[in-house]
């Protein structure tokens, strides 16, 4: 029997599958010549994590966290109640189903149940099966909402698309088991370091017009000063002496007189990668473009093989 990889259980604008490759150039020798905790204190769709749980055996535990509680209880739902979440998605991508040649029927069917997500009183379980619901049907998958928390996404143009994926929510659940989820503020994560950790930080991107900011998740924006506010944790936790890396938008890019990441981040190492964004209100900002990985490690490039794959993976 073929072992099922978990893989994100999310669609989600900003997610990190594509940038895997330029992330585990730039991993440190600290996760691979001995055990250590892994903390990503904005996990979004999990796309890192997974790729890390499945790739580093070393890694002790896991430390995740999200200021959005709607995501984290999907999460914790996954890793506790699998099989009752699996149900009532079922449920779910068969009554949506149903409706495959009817639009209209198919209409009023995703927003009943956004209506429904939104009112916050079905039971934990049934909340996040709406999560994925949503996310699995809506437009490009966006996770957005408006300042009373309210998901106001529309629907998107998928007729039938997969809402119950038995198979990867089974093998999410199984990884999961190593992972502390918490739900909060980024700083919080502090507390669950041990003498060796990597911290991996994908917070909302700073937008690079006043139009992009398509991937907000939370009522509450994450402005320059919360961009700030990360900067100062980073700097507190290197000089705890554990490294790091973290994800941000090249503003440098669009605007090159824009040193806001370069000024900031100016006493770390900063590279610029290539991305590409589908979802963006100005077409002009689609297609690819750079993104930043910043890194509090510079050491001599060196190349090990994976004891798990048997790959090559260069590692910093």
């Amino acid at each position: 029997m073929i072992e099922k990889i978990a893989k994100p259980f999310l669609k989600w604008a900003g997610g990190k599958t594509q940038l895997i490759s330029d992330i585990e150039k730039s991993l440190p020798l600290v996760i691979v010549n001995k055990k250590f905790t892994y903390i990503e204190p904005f996990v979004g769709s999990g796309a890192v994590l997974f790729w890390m749980l499945n790739n580093f055996p070393k890694m002790e535990k896991a430390v995740i966290n999200d200021i959005n509680a709607d995501l984290i209880n999907t999460y914790r739902t996954i890793a506790s109640k699998p099989k009752e979440l699996i149900s009532i998605l079922q449920n779910l991508q068969n009554e949506y189903h149903v409706f495959e040649n009817n639009a209209e029927k198919r209409k009023e069917y995703y927003y009943e149940k956004r209506e429904l997500y939104n009112l916050r009183n079905t039971e934990k379980g049934t909340q996040a099966a709406l999560f994925i619901f949503l996310n699995r049907t809506c437009f490009n998958g966006l996770y957005r909402v408006n300042r009373n928390n309210g998901f106001n996404v529309p629907m998107g143009s998928y007729t039938k698309p997969m809402i119950c994926d038995r198979e990867n929510i089974l093998a999410v659940s199984e990884v999961l088991q190593k992972v502390e989820i918490l739900c909060g503020d980024f700083e919080q994560t502090l507390q669950h370091t041990n003498q060796n950790s990597f911290f991996y930080f994908d917070p909302p991107y700073k937008p690079l017009s006043e139009t992009s900011s398509f991937n907000s998740y939370a009522k509450d924006d994450f402005n320059d000063e919360e961009q700030i506010r990360l900067r100062d944790f980073c700097t507190k936790i290197e000089i705890l002496g554990h490294k790091w890396m973290l994800s941000n938008s090249d503003v440098k890019g669009k605007n090159i007189n824009d040193n806001f990441f370069d000024d900031i981040y100016s006493n770390y190492l900063i590279s610029r990668v290539k991305a590409k964004r589908s979802i963006n209100a100005n077409p002009e900002n689609r297609g690819e473009l750079s993104e930043l990985l910043i890194t509090n490690y510079n050491s001599k490039k060196t190349t090990i093989i994976h004891k798990k794959k048997g790959s090559s993976i260069s590692i910093y």
